[in-house]
């Protein structure tokens, strides 16, 4: 009877490990504190909004800030993730803290974690490092980013647990890759060797504390990989939505129609010119359902390699222009009864307002808001009209579908 007790009163020790493993490995390497615990929401939905591409200057800091704004109030998002060239360095480190405090307040002021990491622009300077970036926008308890658990490529590659509505057991997951800036010899870089190892090491611990299960997840980081190229069509020519791809001579890609295709390819994907091999260990572990990118400023698409989803979001900010009326933001939403499915819209800024909705800012003494939101819907009505008809122009004379619905 002893033995039998002794027997019981182990597994139960063993038991009660495992579960604490569960939040306390979150814990430990994520980003954040109790008070922004990402969690499903009461509805058992999650809700993220991804940001990207701000390219924050005086120019277009109080446009592009004020719409982000707007687009929280209106969404209303679990969580944002913020990925890459976010403000632009050329400014100056004085100029580039006053514009992280004012970005970070739009989330701060109304409750809502934000996870961020960086691009190829936010420390193309040598006044400060991506290191002392990420430690400015820590200042933030909305923060979720957190510098590397070990020396790490590149600063602030984390995690964040997203747990259930009603208990603290982590229902998905967010992986947060910096895809760095460029490498030795100038081009565009990507997730480096020694962050595929942690991600690989981590993805097993994760699994491990779930019992055994993989966690579903998000990934995100500014660069896309590489591997967007096996799942597009190699074609002999250029031409209408037909892109060179980078680093080649004369190799060329559009959307393949035998794929599921998803938005629009309004530019040729800038990937890193070297691959350490994220997504194939993406593939064999299992639990990414989706890596979304941004860097291409107007690009909106997703396609499926291997089973994964590999997602690029158009840049948010907005320079005063028909062209960038065009920009906006990604909203992805997520079941926690069934986290292996998500669905996904783009929302565009030139639709972002009614009528209505600008001459109400008008009438409530909004300057800034009246002009902005009467600019994005007055210039993107022609901008849209614009994209719709030189669409429906080229697939006219092509016989090619370039362009696929936004909504997944």
């Amino acid at each position: 009877m002893k033995k039998f007790t002794r027997l019981i009163s182990l597994m139960l020790v063993l038991l009660m490990a495992l579960g604490m493993s569960n939040v306390g490995l979150a814990n430990d390497i994520s980003g954040g504190s109790a008070n922004n615990m990402v969690r499903f929401g009461s509805d058992g939905k999650l809700k993220v909004m991804h940001i990207t591409d701000s390219h924050i200057t005086s120019k277009n800091a109080d446009a592009s800030m004020w719409l982000i704004g707007k687009a929280l109030d209106k969404e209303q998002p679990n969580v944002a993730v913020v990925t890459g060239d976010n403000i632009n360095a050329g400014e100056g480190w004085e100029k580039v803290k006053e514009f992280v405090d004012r970005y970070m307040e739009l989330f701060e002021s109304r409750g809502i974690p934000v996870a961020v990491t960086f691009g190829n622009h936010d420390s193309e300077t040598d006044q400060f490092t991506r290191d002392q970036l990420l430690e400015h926008y820590n200042r933030f308890s909305c923060s979720l980013a957190k510098a590397d658990v070990q020396p790490l490529s590149g600063s602030g590659t984390y995690y964040v647990p997203v747990y259930g509505s009603n208990d603290n057991s982590v229902k998905f997951n967010l992986w947060v890759f910096d895809s760095n800036d460029y490498d030795a010899e100038g081009n565009y870089s990507c997730v480096q060797a020694d962050q595929v190892n942690w991600y690989k090491a981590t993805s097993d611990k994760i699994r491990l504390a779930n019992g055994g299960q993989k966690v579903y997840s998000f990934a995100f980081q500014h660069i896309i990989v590489p591997e967007i190229y096996d799942v597009l069509k190699k074609v002999d020519h250029s031409g209408a939505f037909i892109y060179e791809r980078i680093y080649t001579d004369g190799e060329y890609y559009a959307f393949d129609p035998d794929s599921t295709n998803y938005g629009t390819l309004y530019e040729e994907p800038c990937c890193g010119y070297e691959n350490f091999g994220q997504f194939d260990a993406m593939v064999e572990k299992g639990d990414v359902i989706a890596v979304f990118s941004g860097h291409e400023h107007t690009n909106n698409f997703a396609v499926n390699n291997q089973g994964i989803d590999i997602v690029n979001t158009g840049s948010c900010r907005y320079n005063g222009d028909a062209y960038s009326a065009q920009y906006g933001y990604r909203i992805l939403e997520v079941d926690e009864n069934d986290p292996s499915k998500y669905t996904t819209r783009v929302e565009k800024w030139y639709d972002m307002f009614t009528w209505g909705d600008v001459f109400t800012l008008k009438s409530a003494g909004d300057d800034l808001g009246f002009d902005t939101a009467l600019n994005v819907t007055f210039q993107g009505f022609f901008q849209k009209g614009w994209n719709n008809f030189y669409i429906a122009i080229v697939e006219m004379f092509t016989g090619r579908r370039v362009s696929y619905p936004h909504s997944k």
